[in-house]
């Protein structure tokens, strides 16, 4: 006779389980970042100057940089509006201007797993609350969508990115060597997830963090975001 528990020997049982809608364009605004679907008409120009003279912000992307504002927005054009994936221009609200993309992609409502990433922050949007921000309200989306596992994947190579998740409160699951070819060069890839469960602790390290009380007078933080989702976080990338 088989004594085993089910869930030891086959995995928990997801109760009432009923996939999420993917995304459908939804406006998301906050206090500090206001993100609504990427249009060429409406972004592609004013996210070229913001880009300009930061050719280094392509290093990790599999695009770009690109050597005219048409090009741009060609781009744009092609990519804009589609569904997976899907594309976000960020506007900075405290300097009212539009400095950055991300995306959700690699998006599979039926397993309860959505990607952000194609992420690309204009030096002027980087280290900023707005930034911070953006990147709460889409994994706010997410979880309040009914998504289980919120994912972020980058390039081994780029600190930054690698950073970045987990200052943000994603736990490291690994690298995937040899994953892709991206501009000629191996790309060995980073992963990194948030799940369902956590969200209620980081979505309260996010809020902490994002308080006007938490920036004194001349806008530097009190407490470091990372800080706040340290505990929360089940592994710790050891590279980084």
């Amino acid at each position: 006779m088989n004594t085993k528990d089910p869930a030891t020997q086959f995995g928990a049982c997801v109760p009432n389980w009923s996939p999420p809608s993917a995304p459908a364009g939804a406006v998301l605004t906050g206090r500090y970042a206001h993100l609504e679907p990427l249009s060429a008409e409406t972004h592609a120009a004013l996210l070229y100057r913001a880009y300009e003279g930061g050719d280094h912000v392509w290093d990790y992307m599999p695009y770009g940089p690109f050597s005219s504002a048409s090009q741009y927005h060609r781009w744009v054009r092609d990519h804009a509006g589609q569904p997976d994936p899907f594309f976000y221009a960020i506007r900075n609200l405290q300097t009212d201007q539009w400095e950055g993309v991300a995306s959700y992609l690699r998006i599979a409502p039926e397993a309860g797993s959505i990607e952000v990433g194609s992420i690309n922050f204009s030096p002027a949007l980087q280290r900023t609350r707005a930034a911070t921000e953006a990147m709460y309200l889409m994994m706010k989306w997410a979880f309040d969508a009914g998504y289980r596992r919120y994912e972020w994947k980058c390039n081994a190579l780029n600190a930054g990115s690698r950073r970045a998740a987990q200052r943000l409160g994603l736990s490291f699951e690994g690298v995937f060597r040899q994953a892709a070819v991206v501009k000629g060069r191996n790309r060995d890839t980073a992963w990194f997830a948030a799940i369902d469960t956590e969200w209620p602790s980081l979505k309260e390290a996010f809020e902490a963090w994002l308080s006007p009380s938490n920036f004194d007078s001349s806008g530097a933080q009190l407490e470091r975001l990372g800080d706040l989702t340290r505990l929360v976080r089940v592994a710790t990338d050891p590279t980084v």
